[in-house]
């Protein structure tokens, strides 16, 4: 099972934090490529703003990938199975990797442009299928530690690529294009590894109605001694569906059934990427500076913040024992406190010399309480609450909402940071605590639950207790 989740982790959300974190380091470099390129090309300098936008379509068109991705993913994980579908992926990366890395000696920047949207397609796919494949092979009981290898992979990406990044690595002048390139390796390996593992044994008896496969299947992930109590887990879940084919995304918003669910969903899937860590990592260099950290050695500080992400999803495997609950609702409640110290703190900034150091804590501080729960508890909540059916029209759903609002605050924040200054994280204090109290109210704990009983605590929400 550790090495499975090992195996979807490397090809899935690895890719997604990987290609976030490494498109910074070379910013300047892809200016000047850009320039050289335009002026080579048109016989002309590129006008400030031209460049502006053009490096503005290379940054975002990531976005735009992964909601393509998102939005076919489910669909990829239905046809070809959970496994098939990331083993296909990894095609996606390899060419989106070859783009990227002829770009520069063929003097083309149309192909970094297309190779980045493809890259984010690829980050698209894999946070849809990644969770989907790792929350059906886990037993109930080990289901919460397993599901968090998404979020480790994640944050295990972003700091990979910030280390790689690095001026004395792959993020200086001459080696640029090999950086953005780098995203076939973990492709090449999933591509390597996946294979030896089997597909999810729920798609298999569920969806394929392959209960020879779905057999094997168990017996490999849990041992000959204890897979048969699993299997009577997936058969019970298959007599329930009564041969119910997956859903379309519209499905679900029709279907009263899964109402509260679909609700729940959508408020964490925002929540998560509205919750002001992207603020965070935009106010980390100023921050840093203000400490009195020398430019040059910001990048090394910066990957303090990318090790802090990694480290709590690492520990937060202890939500198998805490409750998924319980880990979330403290996430958002910290983060809503370290809100009100960051804005004390930027607003006195110039006023003493250690309130520097306050708000470089405060940010730390921050982006652990976000991995504590926001961060990898969402997607896990999204394999539970819903039947085999459902799941994968879910997660398209999750993901769609994901990138929209990943884009959403992209655009809009520049905006908020010049309207509000420092006083922009009440707008991410009120969302946090808003998030913290709608989970309180309506989400049960899912901890060692099957997918039908759980399912069962929903059918009185979505249909009123009479029924």
């Amino acid at each position: 099972l550790f090495l499975a989740v090992c195996a979807v982790g490397i090809g899935g959300t690895f890719q997604y934090g990987y290609n976030v974190s490494i498109i910074n380091a070379p910013t300047q470099h892809i200016h000047r490529f850009l320039n050289e390129t335009w002026t080579g090309r048109y016989h002309k300098e590129l006008n400030t703003d031209l460049l502006t936008f053009l490096w503005s379509v290379i940054a975002s068109i990531f976005s735009l990938g992964g909601l393509c991705g998102a939005l076919i993913g489910g669909s990829m994980a239905i046809r070809l199975g959970r496994k098939g579908a990331l083993l296909m992926n990894n095609v996606i990366a390899i060419l989106a990797s070859i783009l990227m890395g002829i770009s520069f000696p063929t003097g083309l920047f149309e192909l970094l442009i297309a190779g980045r949207f493809l890259i984010g397609i690829n980050a698209g796919i894999g946070i849809c299928v990644q969770p989907l494949y790792i929350g059906e092979v886990a037993p109930k009981h080990l289901r919460g530690g397993m599901a968090m290898g998404s979020s480790i992979f994640l944050t295990g990406g972003i700091l990979t690529g910030q280390i790689i990044g690095l001026r004395e690595l792959l993020g200086g002048e001459t080696y640029w294009p090999l950086l953005l390139s780098s995203s076939c390796f973990p492709a090449f390996a999933q591509l390597l590894f996946l294979p030896w593992f089997p597909e999810s044994p729920r798609y298999l008896l569920i969806d394929r109605g392959d209960e020879l496969s779905c057999a094997k299947a168990l017996k490999r992930f849990h041992g000959s001694s204890e897979y048969q109590r699993e299997l009577e887990d997936i058969q019970r879940e298959c007599f329930a569906l009564d041969g119910e084919k997956p859903k379309k995304p519209w499905q679900l918003f029709a279907d009263r059934g899964v109402r509260w669910q679909l609700i729940i969903v959508i408020v964490m899937t925002m929540g998560q990427q509205l919750s002001g860590i992207n603020a965070i990592y935009f106010y980390a260099t100023y921050i840093f500076e203000q400490a009195g950290i020398s430019a040059e050695k910001i990048p090394y500080v910066t990957l303090g913040t990318g090790a802090c992400e990694c480290l709590t999803a690492l520990t937060c495997v202890s939500n198998n024992y805490v409750g998924r609950r319980c880990l979330v609702i403290g996430g958002y409640l910290l983060m809503t406190l370290w809100s009100i110290v960051l804005t004390f703190s930027l607003t006195y900034q110039e006023l003493y010399s250690w309130v520097p150091y306050v708000s470089m804590t405060s940010i730390f501080a921050f982006i652990l309480s976000f991995g504590l729960g926001p961060g990898g508890i969402t997607n896990t909540l999204t394999a539970e609450l819903f039947v085999q059916s459902s799941r994968p029209a879910a997660y398209m759903i999750g993901g769609t909402i994901s990138w929209i609002s990943f884009f959403t605050v992209g655009m809009l924040f520049p905006f908020i940071v010049n309207g509000l200054k420092q006083y922009c994280f009440l707008v991410f204090l009120l969302e946090c605590s808003l998030v913290a109290a709608f989970i309180f109210l309506v989400i049960p704990e899912t901890k060692n639950k099957s997918f039908l009983e759980i399912n069962k605590e929903f059918h009185k929400l979505n249909f009123g207790r009479n029924i």
